[in-house]
Formats: structure tokens, sequence, C-alpha cells
């Protein structure tokens, strides 16, 4: 049997698209709209709501939001502001780029944790939705759901692509030398020295998403076999 085609897992929030840009455009909006001290209970809502559920939910935070304060008047305007985002104005440079030349190698796919609305609607409007031909997973684990995504996109290799050490390394427990973890240095996670210093490093690190565009596949596809695989068998502090 022939080997097939690698598939290519990509994040989406900081790793192709800048959402911490799009944090502060919100905040810079609910302060303008809300005022400063409804601002700061909204985003105490968020950091809550995430607490709970393990992944960012904007409309989920806003939701509870209405539910200390059902008369705001300008709470349609942020749901507004979300919803209508132009999400495609804060794709990293390059990152269309390298997921066309993903395509060219194997199958991108989209692999993200978030909500059931505002996420997909992220990907839709970013542009990213078309840029993988639909091939988009939204869980709220996605490190927990890879026996589904194997399922659906099967492959002798992958090559994981986030901005989080704590996914990387929790893919590369499960997976070892069938997959490349590759993290893209953007993003306040990814910047995290108390992040930086409890994960062992991906098999390959990258500045920005678009220094993708300089490897090749052979070199990128060898990596998975680099010694991560050793740390992860010992570490357990995913």
């Amino acid at each position: 049997m022939s080997a097939r085609r690698p598939v290519f897992l990509i994040d989406v929030d900081n790793t192709l698209l800048d959402n911490d840009r799009i944090a502060a455009d919100l905040r810079r909006h609910l302060e303008r709209e809300v005022g400063h001290e409804r601002q700061e209970r909204y985003w105490a809502i968020f950091e809550e709501l995430r607490a709970d559920l393990g992944y960012a939910d904007y409309l989920g935070a806003l939701q509870r939001y209405r539910i200390e304060h059902p008369r705001d008047p300008h709470l349609l305007t942020v749901s507004a502001f979300l919803i209508d985002y132009p999400f495609a104005n804060r794709l990293y440079p390059n990152s269309l780029d390298v997921l066309e030349r993903l395509r060219a190698w194997g199958t991108p796919v989209i692999l993200s944790d978030g909500d059931a609305v505002f996420q997909p609607r992220k990907v839709e409007r970013s542009g990213l939705y078309e840029a993988v031909d639909g091939n988009v997973l939204i869980y709220v684990h996605k490190e927990r759901e890879l026996d589904d995504v194997e399922q659906r996109y099967p492959a002798d290799h992958y090559v994981l692509v986030d901005d989080k050490l704590r996914v990387l390394t929790a893919v590369k427990q499960v997976w070892a030398g069938r997959v490349t973890t590759v993290f893209p240095r953007q993003g306040h996670y990814a910047r995290d020295p108390k992040t930086l210093a409890t994960y062992p490093p991906a098999d390959v690190s990258i500045q920005r998403i678009g220094d993708l565009l300089e490897h090749d596949l052979p070199s990128l596809l060898a990596a998975g076999a680099g010694p991560l695989i050793t740390e992860c068998r010992t570490r357990r502090d995913v």
C-alpha cells in the first residue's frame, strides 16, 4: 500500500489569526460602549467562563453579562461587533500562502477549540474555511479528540501547528513519531515564560507562521522523530 499524504492540522487563534489584536479591539469597543467598570466586568466573566469550559467563549460571556445588565442598551452593538468583525484583516502575514503550500504537500485541516457559533463564524469570515476546502474541526478540547481526527483524516504522518505548547506536548505523547509538532511563537500564550519552562520544546519552533514557507516537506516530516518523543515519555505535567 502506498503511503498516504500527510495531514496538516493547523490551529486558528494566534497561529493563523492574530487573536490578541481582536481581543484588544473588543476591549476598546467595550470601553467606549459600556464604560470602564462594565468592560472590566465583562472580562472577569469571560475568564470565569474560560476556566469552566476550557476555551474562550466571547458570546457566552456576553450572555452572562446580559443577565447582570438586562437593560443595557449597548448590548446589541457589542454582539454585532463580534459577529461582524472583519477577521480577514487580522490574519497573520503569509497565513494563506502557508495554507496554499500545505495543500500542495497534503491535506490542510483547521483544528481548533471553541464554541459552536463564534468560532465557526471566525473561521468562515477570515477566509480560512475556503482556504482549506472546508476541512475544519472545532472541538471543546481538541487534544482529547485525536481518535476522531484520525478517523476523519487518516494519514501516516501528521503535522500539528499550534501556539500552545501544552497542546503540542499532549498530542506528541499520543502520536509520538507519527506527528511533527510546530510551535509558532506568536501571541501571549507562546511568549509566557512559565509555559515555556513547563513543557518540552516542539519538534520545530518558528517565530511566525510565515516562516513555514522556508521549510521543505521531507525535513518537516523527519523532524517528528526528534528528541521530544523521549522527553514526553517521562513527563506527566500536561
